[in-house]
Formats: C-alpha cells, structure tokens, sequence
C-alpha cells in the first residue's frame, strides 16, 4: 500500500466515530453498530458497552470479533466507491478501574462527551479489541489486506 493510500485509511479510521461490531450468537452472525476509540497506533480499538446487550454477551461467550468502519455517505452517485476497512480481532474486557480504565475513560469522554451518563451505570465496561488484520477498500477495485503489524504502521 502506497503512503497516500496508508493516510487515506489513518484518516478514515481517526475521523469516523461509528463502527459495526459483528460477534457470534448462537453461531449465527450479529452486526450492533457501537462507538469506538482507536488507539493512536491502531494497536487496539475499545467499544464501551453494556453487559446487556447482545453483542457484550457475545464477546464474553466468543472473543473473536470483527469491527467496520465505514466512510460516511455524502450522496455520491455509487456509495460502492466510499472507503471501507474491517478489522478481525480478539475483544478482552477491561478492568473497570486503575490508570488505564482512567486514561480510556478521559479519551472516550473528550471524544463522546454525551457518554458521561454510561459511566454511571455499573452494567457498562472498556473492551479492546486487539487487531488479527485488516481489510481495507479505499474504492473500487482498490483493496488491501493488512497484517495487525501492517494496520499498525499506518500513518
């Protein structure tokens, strides 16, 4: 992947907010759309989730999950064209407290600010989900298959 194309995706994974987290349930496929918060590297991604919901349900059952995030749509004529990545990787549950919960915590916030109100909630947790690899379509025709290294060296 050309240096342009590399920034394309830094740009698309930074500037998005939304993502669809696909996990199993009772083996059949399930897509919840979910925020997320990248890690500056795109080493890991964290979601925070209620223990309610399916897929936080999935996860604890199933760590193997998968993350899309896509460009939003802007009318184009062929939104096929609108640059696309999905990440495959492990999710863990994070303690719910300690200097990294803390530094999450003040990421997700300066990010979401709205969200304040889920950190009240005792049903709510940071998991993070650690990249296995990546597919990218920056447009038709034009894609890419990335390690978790690869993802990783993204700029």
């Amino acid at each position: 992947m050309d240096a342009d194309t590399g920034a394309m995706l830094a740009r698309l994974i930074r500037k998005e907010r939304i993502a669809h987290l696909g996990t199993l349930r009772g083996g059949s496929p399930l897509v919840s759309m979910t925020l997320y918060l990248p890690e500056a590297d795109f080493s890991a991604f964290h979601v925070h989730v209620s223990r309610l919901a399916w897929h936080t349900q999935d996860m604890i059952a199933r760590a193997q999950v998968a993350l899309s995030i896509a460009g939003s749509d802007d009318g184009r004529a062929d939104p096929f064209t609108l640059a696309r990545v999905t990440i495959r990787g492990e999710a863990a549950q994070l303690p719910g407290q300690g200097a990294e919960f803390d530094r999450l915590k003040r990421a997700w916030l300066a990010r979401f600010p709205e969200q304040a109100i889920n950190f009240e909630l005792a049903d709510f947790s940071f998991w993070r989900i650690a990249p296995r690899d990546a597919r990218f379509v920056a447009g038709f025709g034009r894609i890419h298959n990335l390690s978790a290294d690869e993802l990783k060296g993204i700029r």
